[in-house]
């Protein structure tokens, strides 16, 4: 399980082994192995209730696993405490489901806010910065614009702009089509795309929109509550049409599925 090569890390995540439970409580999952590749984007996909946004949790050091190791950039991340855990999380990027963007802040104030607290840049260099990241989104222009006056794709762009604000080449996605319409979820889809493709960005994405699924997602997990475990794996499309893996079948050929329609 090496994270290195030739290139670099080209293993920017690795999960080996991992049991994710809370004290006191039965682990929710079990033995969980995956390996993120540079500029892959994976899905992380199951029911409701499989322990999709608690294995993130995990994965992005905010809980402990009960075994097991998470690797980010060849770093044990929970081998680390106090400030080496703090430079571990500063490699990568994380996006919440609301985007939870400062509603008191502007689009370039909380852009740049990674930038002021993790960096000695100077401040012309800082809001030069985050108007780039907002310009890679898409949001050239909106930089004074707060919060509150956009729309739920404009926010999640935003918080985009600001997981992408320190360069990582890794960022975390919670639910990032939740809550928008269809052609705005396809724009996101596409963004996510451009960014994986030329900035060289793995995604971890955790999302049970189907459609954004099948348009972005290179590789995809299937999480299962009943086996506590990965039931499946594959590409979209091998997991959609060939995998007969009975919960994999269930998720992927329910009404709003990418096969409903013909």
């Amino acid at each position: 399980m090496s994270s290195t090569g030739k290139d670099g890390f080209t293993h920017p995540l690795i999960a080996d082994n991992l049991t994710v439970a809370y004290p006191g409580a039965p682990p929710l999952l079990e033995r969980i192995s995956f390996t993120v590749h540079a500029g892959e984007i994976i899905g992380i996909l199951g029911p409701s209730g499989c322990g999709k946004s608690t294995l993130l949790r995990h994965l992005v050091g905010l809980e402990r696993p009960g075994q097991g190791r998470v690797l980010v950039f060849g770093e044990d991340l929970w081998a680390n405490e106090g400030q080496n855990l703090d430079q571990i999380r500063r490699r990568f990027g994380m996006m919440y489901q609301s985007g939870a963007l400062f509603g008191d802040l502007d689009l370039l104030e909380n852009v740049s806010l990674p930038l002021k607290e993790f960096t000695s840049l100077p401040k012309g260099a800082i809001a030069t910065i985050a108007r780039l990241k907002l310009a890679l989104v898409g949001l050239s222009g909106f930089e004074r614009a707060s919060p509150a006056t956009l729309s739920g794709g404009m926010r999640k762009r935003a918080a985009i702009a600001r997981a992408m604000a320190l360069d990582p080449k890794l960022i975390f996605l919670d639910e990032p089509s939740a809550g928008l319409d269809p052609i705005t979820s396809a724009g996101l889809d596409n963004l996510i795309l451009t960014l994986a493709k030329n900035l060289a960005i793995a995604f971890v994405v955790v999302t049970h929109e189907l459609r954004s699924v099948m348009a972005m997602v290179d590789r995809a997990i299937l999480l299962d509550k009943k086996s506590k475990g990965i039931t499946d794996h594959g590409t979209p499309a091998y997991l959609a049409t060939k995998s007969r893996n009975p919960a994999t079948m269930a998720f992927f050929l329910r009404p709003d599925g990418p096969t409903a329609e013909g």
